[in-house]
């Protein structure tokens, strides 16, 4: 394979609103995309930290702590409980942000579809947390077990009613699996222990909700998995020795899914250009199309070519992608890494 073929956009770009994110992906990248984000703008900037309070607003779900934890633009970061003799069946949550903010940026991508700005044939993706996500993340203890059906409900609404209002032809959808990553590594994530609240065998209990939340996606809707070991201030929780493990779960997903992935991407940390790191790529179960999240910023093109020299020992073909989303890269850096994708990928 002389270069890789297509990009993929993570999720999040580091620009104020959807209009700049598709202006911008669709001049730079071009016919290497088969799908635009909106580049998850607005109070989505920092992925789910918008979400505790979204979920502090319903009844029977509380915050921990009297004041504010400052995070972001206006954002508070405190953890969530449900209140004290309130059964967490009876919550109802309110709308959860995701289907409204893809209701508005697809008006802005189909008027510039229209205008011939983004090419025809190229698809609106939305970018989606997992339930593990946002539980483990703002939950603690027993009420972990609770909220998870409840939320998984919620979020799966917000599906619906994202494919209600965009055309099936016209929409991908993006599973962001992050958190299941560091349960199976036991990685200590940001401060605390990351681990499972199910009875058995954590990595299966992970398959099948992932599995589950694939097969939720309906036939017409493209659907992709994007696998990541963290991104707070561009650091995972736990650097990979290889990608051994991204292949194993992969691999267990995709077997366990009724339908199958349109694509899937797996993240390369920056200092490996090894082919060492690469080598479990080879048992792979092969995606229709695969992503490989070698761009980096901060050795550009030069850095990208070293590790699709490595992953080309093992890989027979594959698109490039940033390990995750480029939204809290700096700012003014932005434009530079889409450039760096484009030369360093052919159009498909």
């Amino acid at each position: 394979m002389s270069e890789p073929q297509g990009a993929l956009l993570v999720g999040s770009v580091n620009y104020d609103d959807a209009e700049t994110t598709f202006r911008t992906a669709a001049s730079v990248l071009g016919g290497r995309l088969r799908r635009i984000p909106d580049g998850e703008v607005g109070r989505r900037f920092h992925w789910i930290m918008f979400q505790p309070d979204v979920l502090g607003q319903a009844e029977g779900i509380e915050r921990v702590g009297d004041e504010p934890i400052p995070f972001g633009a206006g954002l508070d970061a405190r953890p969530l409980r449900i209140a004290e003799r309130v059964d967490a069946a009876t919550i109802t949550l309110p709308p959860l942000g995701y289907a409204d903010a893809a209701a508005d940026s697809y008006r802005v991508f189909t008027r510039l579809r229209d205008a011939g700005v983004i090419p025809g044939g190229v698809r609106f993706q939305v970018s989606l947390p997992t339930p593990v996500a946002v539980v483990s993340s703002f939950f603690s203890g027993e009420d972990r077990a609770a909220i998870e059906p409840v939320y998984a409900r919620a979020l799966l609404a917000e599906l619906d009613a994202i494919v209600a209002v965009i055309p099936p032809d016209e929409l991908a959808i993006q599973w962001d699996v992050a958190s299941e990553l560091g349960i199976i590594e036991r990685a200590s994530g940001y401060g605390k222990l990351m681990d499972a609240w199910w009875a058995g065998d954590p990595f299966d209990g992970l398959v099948s909700r992932l599995a589950a939340l694939v097969d939720a996606v309906p036939t017409g809707v493209e659907v992709g998995v994007h696998l990541c070991y963290g991104d707070a201030g561009e650091r995972h929780f736990i650097e990979p020795t290889d990608a051994g493990t991204l292949v194993r779960f992969a691999n267990a997903v995709i077997a366990a899914s009724a339908r199958d992935l349109d694509w899937l991407h797996l993240p390369v940390p920056l200092d490996r250009d090894d082919e060492a790191y690469f080598a479990p790529l080879a048992g792979l179960t092969p995606v229709s199309e695969l992503y490989l999240g070698l761009v980096h910023r901060e050795d550009g093109v030069e850095g990208a070519r070293r590790r699709i020299a490595a992953a080309a020992t093992v890989v027979p073909a594959f698109g490039v992608a940033t390990e995750c989303g480029i939204g809290r890269a700096p700012a003014g850096s932005t434009e530079g890494i889409l450039r760096t994708h484009a030369e360093v990928a052919a159009a498909w």
